[in-house]
């Protein structure tokens, strides 16, 4: 297997401090290198309907939950602050794929859900989306996919027990 950049930076720590535990740093190192890689080469079929990333996660979890939602449960749902969702809200129900609706009881809430374009793009989209996710996993195999998805899990169950209520 070809030497990743991580393994380049480990090698070089190593120099500079032998025997300094970089474990961490392997692991942290090449999610953070992953992740910024994936932010960039996901989103070609969201590009191609006018969706940023975030937007197709508020499409999707509407569409996924099936309910009514108010900003507060979609940003915790989408892991967002109030305000980046508020903006985002502000272009879905602009484009016409998402529509506001004010608590009978308390005109401050507002109760939001997909329109019938919003559902039909989603319902569009989230398949082409994951054949592109697909095949960007292509060269790992079922097996290797598996027991990732697997690993990731139980590291996200960890963090979010230990950061989970560690909001800003």
């Amino acid at each position: 297997m070809t030497e990743d950049v991580v393994a380049r930076v480990l090698r070089q720590w190593q120099q500079v401090h032998p025997g300094l535990d970089t474990a961490p740093m392997a692991v942290i190192g090449r999610l953070n290198r992953c992740a910024a890689l994936l932010a960039q080469a996901t989103d070609a079929p969201l590009v191609r309907e006018g969706l940023t990333r975030p937007e197709f996660d508020i499409l999707g979890t509407l569409r996924r939950t099936g309910r009514e939602l108010s900003p507060g449960q979609i940003a915790r749902e989408t892991f967002a602050s109030g305000a980046a969702v508020t903006k985002r809200l502000r272009v879905l129900e602009d484009r016409g794929l998402v529509t506001r609706r004010a608590d009978e009881r308390d005109r401050r809430v507002a109760h939001l859900s997909l329109t019938d374009a919003g559902a039909d793009l989603i319902d569009r989209l989230i398949p082409r989306q994951l054949a592109y996710e697909s095949t960007l996993l292509d060269g790992l195999g079922d097996e290797r996919r598996e027991r990732l998805s697997e690993t990731l899990g139980e590291l996200l169950v960890l963090l979010e027990g230990r950061l989970g209520g560690l909001q800003p």
